[in-house]
């Protein structure tokens, strides 16, 4: 299945969309994988000493998708008690009025500005994209999370985002992860509840988790996923 990224910005030199795997950030391949080092099960027996670097879950956000970067540095000023924005190249960042979103929880009192995305992106039919915050990843800023049927839109997407301090002034270097994109089939879901039958499911799971001390869900359970 292929995702197709088209630089729309003219510029030739743009960095390329690279997959997530490519941007690890530095906590987590600095943390180690177990507390104090030594892989060691739990006293109790309830499992074992791993840090967050051993869990699937974790990993598997990280490394989903593609990560598109800031194609040049961004200088964030207060002036005369408002947010201020410079940029080296491209015409990088818009505005919307905070009155468009006043009551969205990730406001912060000014305009929303907005990342002029280089890349126009498709999907093959009957997939959609999920556009959030690279995940995992320290940020001075946060967009607003959005999906897309880039099946039919295949036009540019761009995203509104807020600075997370009001107070903040300084830089966004070039090459900074400003949106991690997520590909997905789309489907019709109904819920339903489990009865008996899914509660002995369950169960089993339970049980069988409990018959190893390490790397439970990744050996028994964990589906592989790639982005290349």
């Amino acid at each position: 299945m292929n995702i197709t990224f088209t630089n729309i910005s003219g510029d030739t030199s743009l960095e390329q969309v690279q997959p997530a795997s490519k941007f690890i950030p530095d906590w987590y391949k600095n943390i180690e994988s177990y507390v104090g080092g030594a892989k060691t099960p739990n006293d109790d027996a309830s499992g074992n000493n791993g840090t967050v670097k051993r869990c699937m879950p974790v990993f598997d956000a990280i490394n989903a998708g593609y990560i598109i970067t800031s194609p040049a540095d961004i200088y964030v000023s207060i002036v005369d008690g408002k947010q201020h924005f410079k940029w080296a190249a491209f015409n990088l960042i818009s505005f919307h009025p905070i009155e468009q979103a006043l009551e969205h929880p990730l406001k912060n009192g000014y305009h929303y500005p907005k990342w002029q995305n280089p890349w126009a992106i498709r999907t093959p039919k009957g997939y959609s994209t999920m556009f959030v915050q690279p995940m995992h990843r320290e940020s001075v800023f946060t967009i607003l999370p959005g999906i897309v049927d880039t099946d039919e839109y295949y036009a540019s997407v761009n995203f509104p985002f807020v600075i997370n301090n009001p107070e903040f002034e300084g830089l966004i270097p070039k090459g900074t992860p400003i949106a991690q994109v997520i590909p997905f089939k789309r489907d019709s879901w109904t819920v339903q509840f489990g009865t008996e039958k899914e509660y002995k499911e369950h169960l089993k799971i339970i049980d069988k988790l409990q018959t190893r001390f390490f790397d439970r869900y990744k050996t028994m359970f964990r589906q592989n996923k790639e982005y290349k």
